[in-house]
């Protein structure tokens, strides 16, 4: 949902995120989801993304991005991704409780 009250339009947004310096290097970057969705909107976002041949990941609110086309290993062993669907609202009580695997 973009806002239509931001001083920035999305284009300036998307530009101002896609030329900084570390997006330049083939870094990663990070933004929160709530931004992405304010300024620009989910589905703008992710066809820029697609157009780059970028890899992006959701976690917690935040919003990774891989600025370059390198393949992505997860390295956590024996666990595979969930969504937060899948885990539901969680505080970091909840973490000390799960058993481990």
């Amino acid at each position: 949902m973009q806002n239509r009250n931001s001083p920035l339009s999305p284009e300036v947004w998307l530009h101002d995120l896609f030329t900084s310096k570390s997006v330049q290097q083939g870094a990663v970057i990070r933004r929160k989801a709530r931004d992405v969705e304010r300024y620009v909107g989910m589905e703008r976002f992710m066809r820029e993304i697609h157009r780059r041949g970028y890899q992006v990941l959701e976690n917690s609110g935040q919003i990774i991005i891989f600025c370059n086309r390198a393949p992505i290993r997860w390295l956590t062993p024996g666990v595979s991704p969930i969504s937060f669907k899948e885990i539901g609202s969680k505080s970091f009580q909840d973490f000390g409780k799960r058993a481990r695997r």
